[in-house]
């Protein structure tokens, strides 16, 4: 009997997972040995398991190939469901470091990721960001990437980050032939320059004086609004410039964006940094998921991609009702938890959310010069689709009228947005002192009963004025609170300690959409 020994080659290389908008490491081990057959274990989906086919080709093309032998694919931790074409890069890289065609002595410094096309190239993958940041936390010395994800991922300080167009560029680099340069941006500046490059200013809205101090003083407190009107009055031209007024995001604010957008691929590939506070305007037809987040591989929706910004819902009475629904928590708790059989997984939606409608169906309750054609009862009908638990969140509710000719008309331009966003930063600095001792609140939007309590008594003026309102005006329960929490954002803006009556006044005009009052 012969007793032949068999030469088995194992090498491990390491990719990344995103679970949330967070990374693991994946160990993808490769083993070669006799035999002619090809294994990919550790709980691959479909996109993985086709990898062989776009692996054997990309070698082919760039003069490499796949070796004849067995091959044994594990990607570790093996009970970590791996999703997505992102680990081409990474298994291509182990198939040839253990058939001995590459030198292997640096592969396990590094993080390497990416999707091979046909031809060799490498294309682009989500979640770069928070791979890179994982990559650093466990000590690694670079991440290896597509080039089109180099500008986001080199954001991180103390790992080098590597872009890369084609897998003969990897190969090179490990086994000394060429060196690749490693993407380095600096941060700071670039943060800076782009912070206040908003596309839209309230100086380019005619009029509306009103509505603009009502999005002041939202901006100001956190809260959230709707606006209601008919068709062409400025409430889709007004939401947009909301985001020019609200503080700028601080770099901690804007790291954390970015991971979310980078995770639900939505970086362009010159885009480092999300430096700008979010707009997001769904669609009325967006379903629950697409919303709220989802999916078999759970990904960031739309409240979480206008995370640190502001959410528009325009049209919302025609929203699914479900779909709306399921927003009631996360504006509760700033955070959206997805649970799936094997796993939970929680996306950030710290957001504003700012709505707007029609009046009624056919769009003219209430408007200055044109009839409403609408039944009688419609009106309420057709608000009764907002239930009272979301409206319940909407701090300030509050009527858009058309603007007048005269106003459209004029040259003279309105106040710009760089001065309105000065006195909301001196209103949001007086909550931060404020509130720097109370965990989890940040805005007057966020005051609980108790808070209220201790940072806005009202004097007896106060307190009849707003007993004299509600009786005369028949404002439900649920707007005494949120009065009082608006109140306390127009004092803050007044520079005032105390809420005086005139705030309160002020406050009380922003409910005049409640429900027991409008369409009456």
């Amino acid at each position: 009997m012969i007793n032949m020994k068999l030469r088995i080659m194992l090498v491990k290389v390491f990719g990344s997972a995103v679970i949330g908008i967070n990374a693991i490491i994946i160990t993808v081990e490769v083993s070669i040995e006799v035999g002619v057959q090809f294994f990919l274990v550790g709980l691959p989906d479909s996109a993985i398991r086709e990898s062989q086919q776009r692996i054997e080709t990309a070698l082919r093309e760039v003069g490499y190939k796949l070796p004849g032998k067995k091959i044994v694919i594990n990607m570790a931790p093996a009970d970590i469901k791996k999703v997505g074409s992102a680990y081409d890069l990474t298994i291509a890289i182990g198939i040839l470091a253990a058939s001995e065609q590459i030198r292997q002595d640096k592969i396990d410094k590094y993080v390497i990721m990416g999707e091979l096309s046909l031809d060799g190239n490498i294309c682009p993958i989500r979640g770069a960001l928070p791979i890179v940041i994982e990559a650093k936390r466990k000590g690694f010395k670079g991440v290896i990437l597509p080039k089109a994800n180099a500008e986001e991922a080199a954001v991180v300080t103390g790992v080098d980050v590597y872009g890369v167009k084609n897998i003969i560029e990897v190969i090179n680099f490990f086994d000394g032939i060429e060196s690749i340069k490693a993407t380095t941006i600096n941060i700071v500046e670039k943060f800076e320059q782009q912070a206040h490059d908003y596309r839209y200013d309230f100086s380019e809205v005619k009029g509306q004086y009103s509505i603009k101090r009502a999005l002041e003083v939202a901006a100001a407190g956190g809260h959230n609004i709707l606006m209601i009107g008919s068709p062409g009055s400025g409430k889709t031209m007004l939401a947009k410039r909301l985001p020019s007024i609200l503080p700028p995001l601080t770099l901690e604010e804007a790291l954390e964006t970015t991971k979310i957008h980078s995770v639900a691929g939505q970086l362009s590939s010159k885009q480092s940094l999300v430096t700008l506070r979010p707009f997001r305007s769904p669609h009325h037809t967006i379903s629950d998921a697409g919303l709220v987040g989802g999916g078999s591989f759970p990904q960031p929706g739309e409240i979480s991609l206008s995370h640190n910004g502001v959410l528009f819902l325009d049209e919302l009475p025609e929203f699914r009702r479900s779909a709306l629904e399921v927003m009631r928590q996360p504006l509760e708790d700033n955070v959206v938890t997805i649970t799936r059989a094997k796993q939970s997984i929680c996306f950030p939606a710290n957001f504003m959310l700012v709505a707007a409608m029609n009046p009624c169906p056919c769009g003219y309750y209430n408007h200055p010069e044109v009839n409403c054609t609408c039944q009688p009862g419609t009106v309420h009908k057709y608000l009764n689709k907002i239930s009272g638990p979301l409206l319940d969140r909407i701090d300030i509710q509050i009527e858009v009228i058309p603007v007048p000719f005269k106003e459209l008309s004029t040259m003279d331009n309105g106040e710009k947005s760089s001065s309105i966003r000065n006195r909301v930063m001196k209103a949001r600095e007086i909550q931060n002192q404020r509130f720097k001792t109370t965990k989890g609140i940040h805005s007057n939007s966020g005051l609980t009963p108790k808070l209220i309590e201790t940072y806005c008594a009202l004097d007896n003026e106060s307190l009849n004025l707003l007993r004299h309102s509600m009786e005369k005006l028949n404002l439900s329960a649920r707007a005494y609170y949120r009065i009082i929490k608006v109140a306390r954002t127009i004092a803050d803006l007044d520079n005032s300690d105390k809420i005086q009556s005139f705030h309160l006044s002020e406050a009380i005009n922003y409910r005049s959409l409640d429900r027991d009052t409008w369409g009456n």
